[in-house]
């Protein structure tokens, strides 16, 4: 039968482990979201997002205060003047990673951003690790941006030590500990907002984001005003427009690239969008946009005010207006490192509660996390329980040693969404999950289905019989069927074929898939590596460009699969010039991650082991997908049409 069949092969092929490893659930349909994974019934997010909330919270939480000092560091250090074509650079490679999220998120419109697509696409245990991974990055993030207020703050009260004394910084004697109260503060108010609901925070963050906005137009403007008054003299030094060379100008990019880090914040408000086919995909794409332009801009201006080598590292825009006479524009630059940090602080914390109740829904984590307030319709213990963890590592931690593992996160979820589209154009499911309480109407259907496959294997020897003028010992007679079976054997044999060849395709584009997997893997990993043999690292390097291009050009030249058209939500974003552009984004973002440092791996892989030991533990044995049966997924309709039960 076909189910069973499907289910020994399973079986057979692959042991319980890897099995538990590679299962993948459906996307969410209104049959999926009766019940959660405990029982209990499914609790909605408000749907109360339109595209203008989606912008704000896109570009609030991507626009942080780092603009404000990267403009100084990466000219100074890597681009020069061309900064401007630095940031165009890197807005074009966030922009790959935009693209392959407006699709997913049209297409598989829920709370879990990365995590929840890589559990549709991939399989259950890389979906846990890079939800863990999130988890991590919007935890350090929230505290990191935090521990950046209070200094800015301290500016508008006459200085660095001018807060007043509840919130100014204190060192605890004995464990040379340096406590911010001012951080936590503002980190629990956040957190307050956020339950209040997600249109009310919306809208709060939008207006912070507005403000942000503002002072950068302000910089802009006048910046530009003052570069026409003195000539733009950073554009005349001798040095020329690239005094680090086209090497020194894409490294900048590399380390521009993380201040488009953010625009992920808004898949993750996926089922709180009214329109998410529509509304996600034009967020995405117009906070980037926003983002881009407003980051090239400043650049132009302030690379003009100041040579690159007389720039202040720390305060470069401040700095820029004081050496032309406008010392009290350092009050506006101020406000708007305040606000843009107070706007990516919300951008932080709002997205870490909905991963946390995604994980939950699936089994993965204990139901606490899934709980939605029926009131305000938001995971409130989630979000306060978000809350207070990043508030005492605002409070008690200098996190920002730690920064480096908020990368990791967001480009490994990067990278997995962007091997997500290829699945899913080559290679998507094609069995779905169904609860073991429908094991009565699957049984049914599938002896229904085995039937009409030996009524069809009966009227094939039939026919063969007639064409070899033997006598049929089955006794089968052709007398009422004769007409019909002339043909039907041809037909079957037709199917039959077609269903090789599509098994044929999916296996050669599996194939070719992990090719670009590890091809990219090695000729990142070889390229970055100096302390290894120059033979050694061109072997691997052309290794691993020969298995790239040999998938880019498989990939490019097999067929996509027919089923991507009514996969998941339809009628939404489709990604263009694929494969090469996941392709690329794949390349890019491993090249960043390896680049990261041994010390930041390190305390990462860390808590990924942690994460590994909290699967095998809780997450394993209680996953939504350990009494499912898989069904193809053409019989899951007249499975569901059969039964009176609902998907858990």
């Amino acid at each position: 039968m076909v189910v069973e069949e499907v289910g020994l092969k399973q079986r057979g092929s692959l042991s319980w482990g890897v099995r538990n490893l590679m299962r993948r659930k459906q996307v969410d349909s209104e049959r999926g979201r009766g019940e959660s994974s405990h029982g209990s019934p499914r609790q909605q997010l408000a749907k109360e997002l339109s595209v203008i909330q989606l912008i704000a919270i896109g570009v609030g939480s991507t626009i942080g205060a780092g603009v404000y000092v990267l403009v100084g560091t990466v000219a100074r250090e890597h681009s020069g003047p061309a900064l401007t074509i630095s940031f165009l650079i890197a807005g074009i490679a966030a922009a790959l990673s935009a693209f392959c999220y407006a699709e997913l998120a049209s297409r598989c419109p829920s709370a879990g951003s990365a995590y929840h697509y890589s559990y549709i696409c991939v399989g259950e245990g890389v979906a846990w690790l890079i939800g863990w991974a999130l988890i991590l990055e919007y935890t350090i993030g929230g505290s990191a941006v935090a521990r950046g207020i209070s200094p800015n703050l301290a500016l508008f009260f006459g200085g660095p030590d001018s807060l007043p004394f509840f919130l100014a910084r204190a060192q605890i004697p004995w464990f040379d500990i340096v406590v911010d109260p001012c951080a936590a503060i503002l980190v629990l108010l956040v957190t307050a907002l956020l339950c209040v609901g997600i249109k009310e925070s919306s809208f709060v963050q939008g207006i912070v984001t507005i403000a942000n906005v503002c002072v950068m137009l302000f910089v802009i403007i006048a910046g530009g005003y003052l570069g026409f008054q003195t000539g733009w003299v950073g554009y005349s030094v001798p040095s020329g427009y690239f005094p680090f060379g086209v090497n020194g100008m894409l490294a900048g990019s590399a380390t521009v690239f993380f201040a488009y880090i953010g625009f992920d914040s808004v898949a993750s408000t996926a089922e709180e969008v009214k329109n998410p086919q529509r509304d996600l995909p034009l967020g995405i794409g117009f906070a980037l946009t926003i983002c881009c332009s407003l980051y090239m801009l400043v650049s132009i201006v302030i690379v003009g005010l100041v040579p690159y080598y007389a720039m202040d590292p720390d305060t470069p825009i401040s700095s820029a207006f004081s050496s032309h006479g406008m010392q009290w524009a350092v009050y506006i630059v101020t406000a708007g490192a305040v606000t843009a940090l107070c706007s990516t602080l919300m951008g932080s914390i709002l997205p870490q509660p909905r991963i946390l109740m995604a994980m939950s829904r699936d089994g993965l984590l204990p139901s606490f996390f899934s709980d939605v307030n029926k009131r305000t319709q938001v995971p409130v213990k989630s979000t306060i329980l978000t809350g207070i963890c990043a508030a005492m590592l605002a409070f008690f931690m200098d996190v920002s040693a730690l920064a480096g593992m908020v990368s990791v996160g967001t480009l490994l979820a990067f990278t997995i969404v962007a091997v997500s589209i290829l699945i899913l154009r080559y290679v998507p499911p094609d069995e779905v999950p169904l609860p073991s309480s429908l094991q009565e109407s699957i049984h049914a259907v599938s002896v229904r289905f085995s039937q009409e496959s030996d009524v069809e294997n009966a009227k094939a020897d039939v026919q063969t019989c007639k064409d070899k003028n033997e006598q049929c010992e089955d006794g089968i007679s052709s007398s009422s069927n004769s007409e019909a079976s002339v043909e039907d054997p041809l037909i079957e044999k037709q199917i039959v074929q077609d269903k090789v060849a599509e098994q044929k395709r999916r296996n050669v584009a599996a194939l070719n898939i992990a090719f670009v997997c590890i091809g990219v893997l090695l000729l990142t990993s070889a390229a970055s590596a100096a302390y290894l043999p120059s033979l050694l690292r061109y072997v691997a390097c052309i290794i691993g460009g020969l298995l790239l291009l040999c998938g880019l050009i498989m990939l490019s030249w097999i067929d996509q699969d027919e089923t991507r058209h009514s996969f998941g939500h339809t009628g939404g974003f489709i990604c263009p010039f694929v494969p090469l552009l996941p392709i690329c984004c794949i390349l890019i973002n491993v090249y960043l991650l390896i680049n990261l440092g041994t010390g930041t791996w390190l305390r990462v892989s860390l808590w990924l082991v942690i994460g590994v030991l909290v699967y095998l533990f809780y997450g394993r044995t209680h996953s939504s997908l350990r009494d499912v049966v898989y069904v193809p997924t053409a019989h899951a309709d007249e499975i569901y049409r059969s039964s009176s039960e609902i998907v858990a």
